[in-house]
């Protein structure tokens, strides 16, 4: 029977010659980033517009039509908001600052361990309680806000603080709790029982053992209560009565007027309140891919 042989230079053009590919998914990728886009203009349109504004006369934010950029640049609006008479804007400030960590953190020290033990615990009724825990997300400030402001007046702490880091902890506590549960869940038991032959007690364990696993968890958690807590406004409305005690959401009602308002104040306290977020999850996004990595390998 006849063969065929393939002379070796075209055998060796043949092997050398690379695989021709057709690009494949450009059209597509190119399709989700002009969509990307445009979605990021759309959501920044109102930043921008906040931003040109705080720079711009009372008399030009009111012109119509608007323009696009200040006629003349105003930076001194930011040194003037300070000092207003309407509201003491840097005890606003501050008041924001104080009920947001300590908020944040009285919700952390409760949610850690009420999740840890309900993910590792088979107690009676464990669901009919997380389900409980998450029913209590239905409930808004605005309708308990008349019945906390009674119990406030009886202990006494009515327009202090103190009633909004309690208020601002109760109502960011069941989200916390839920996402550290499944966090907590996904962590194998047997990492930790490993550690207990080791001899480490239970404290220890979650220390040392579950609590860097689940970093990414923490992280996430923080960052959700941290922006609930400083865009708090309903009920600091309701609560805190003295100017001072009053947080940034509800000093910015003070420039709002029924004949006129302030607006280049109000874009400019809107930065000034939008600023801090944007730092701290900058700074904390970086902590949450190293917990992601650190996790992953452990």
């Amino acid at each position: 029977m006849a063969t065929t042989t393939v002379p070796d230079s075209d055998a060796a053009r043949t092997s050398d010659s690379p695989p021709t590919t057709q690009p494949r998914g450009k059209p597509r990728r190119w399709g989700l980033t002009a969509i990307g886009a445009v979605l990021a203009v759309v959501f920044l349109v109102p930043y921008i517009v906040m931003v040109v504004g705080s720079f711009k006369s009372r008399p030009e934010v009111l012109r119509v039509p608007a323009t696009y950029l200040p006629q003349e640049w105003h930076p001194e609006n930011y040194v003037d908001m300070w000092s207003t008479p309407e509201t003491p804007l840097p005890y606003n400030l501050v008041s924001t600052i104080v009920i947001t960590l300590c908020a944040t953190l009285l919700v952390l020290a409760v949610a850690v361990p009420a999740a840890y033990h309900t993910a590792r615990r088979r107690f009676p009724g464990r669901m009919a309680f997380l389900l409980l825990v998450l029913a209590t997300q239905m409930l808004q400030p605005t309708v308990l806000a008349a019945g906390l402001l009674r119990e406030f007046l009886e202990f006494g702490i009515q327009d202090t603080w103190l009633a909004m880091i309690l208020v601002n902890g109760a109502f960011n506590l069941s989200f916390a709790v839920w996402i550290l549960h499944s966090f907590f869940s996904s962590v194998p038991e047997e990492v930790e029982e490993a550690a207990a032959l080791d001899g480490l007690s239970r404290f220890q364990i979650l220390r040392k053992i579950t609590l860097p696993l689940v970093w990414p968890g923490i992280v996430t958690a923080t960052i959700f209560t941290v922006v609930a807590c400083w865009n708090e406004f309903a009920a600091s409305l309701v609560i805190l009565t003295t100017d001072e005690n009053q947080p940034l959401s509800v000093a910015l009602t003070k420039f709002v007027g029924q004949y006129e308002t302030a607006w280049q104040y109000v874009f400019g306290i809107s930065i000034v309140s939008i600023v801090p977020v944007v730092i701290l999850f900058a700074l904390i996004e970086r902590r949450l891919v190293a917990g992601l990595t650190a996790g992953s390998v452990k």
